[in-house]
């Protein structure tokens, strides 16, 4: 990433009174042609490789991204907060980012856990600006105990969404996700990343290195926006 033309700025967003403020970061490139708001997933914090390497390679596309820590990771404690607080923490996340974006077309999601509790709180009520909203392994089930209820709040939810998966990802059987997918319908896209898991760790007898395999999973991304502005 060229630092000359991309530009990083920490933010402070106010939850509610409870959970106080939180901590995000704003990465901008100069052509930025779009601003995704992405959530970190359970075990990992908005620094985590993952999402350092995944903001990086968006503002080489173009994509600016404001990426922030939920309550219980900006106090450093392990235990994730309510599903309540989770789910405020991302529409306050949402109306910062949309006060920051100005002209530029407004998305949300997240890491595993982070692009659920986006969903969520789309379900319950309509994330203001926001287009689509984009989930970076969607966790659909607890690893080893295969279920589509943590989907069924998804019918809810009124803009576009693209599930980006590894088809190896072992909280999210395709064979689940696909039909899913399918009852969705329009509102919904399914963008397999073969060989990928979870976390689009690639084996070594793919020949294909976790680089190249987030490289694909981000281009799938911008792409999909330009097709959504």
């Amino acid at each position: 990433m060229d630092m000359k033309v991309v530009t990083s700025k920490d933010v402070q967003i106010a939850v509610n009174a409870k959970s106080g403020m939180i901590s995000a970061l704003l990465v901008k490139p100069q052509n930025a042609k779009a601003l995704l708001v992405i959530a970190h997933g359970a075990g990992a914090g908005m620094r985590h490789r993952f999402m350092e390497d995944t903001a990086a390679k968006l503002a080489e596309l173009g994509v600016a991204t404001l990426r922030y820590q939920f309550p219980y990771m900006e106090k450093r404690i392990k235990r994730p907060d309510s599903e309540s607080t989770l789910t405020d923490t991302v529409r306050a996340a949402v109306a910062t980012a949309k006060k920051l974006a100005g002209d530029l077309p407004l998305f949300a999601g997240g890491k595993s856990m982070g692009g659920r509790m986006t969903s969520l709180a789309a379900a319950k009520q309509s994330l203001d600006g926001a287009r689509g909203l984009i989930y970076f392994g969607f966790p659909l089930h607890a690893a080893g105990n295969p279920g589509a209820e943590r989907g069924n709040h998804l019918s809810e939810i009124d803009v576009p969404m693209p599930f980006l998966q590894g088809s190896r990802d072992a909280l999210a059987d395709l064979k689940l996700l696909k039909p899913l997918c399918k009852k969705l319908g329009k509102q919904s896209e399914l963008i397999v990343i073969d060989g990928g898991d979870h976390s689009f760790h690639m084996l070594k007898s793919s020949g294909k290195s976790d680089d190249a395999a987030l490289g694909a999973v981000t281009k799938k991304a911008a792409a999909w926006m330009a097709k959504n502005f």
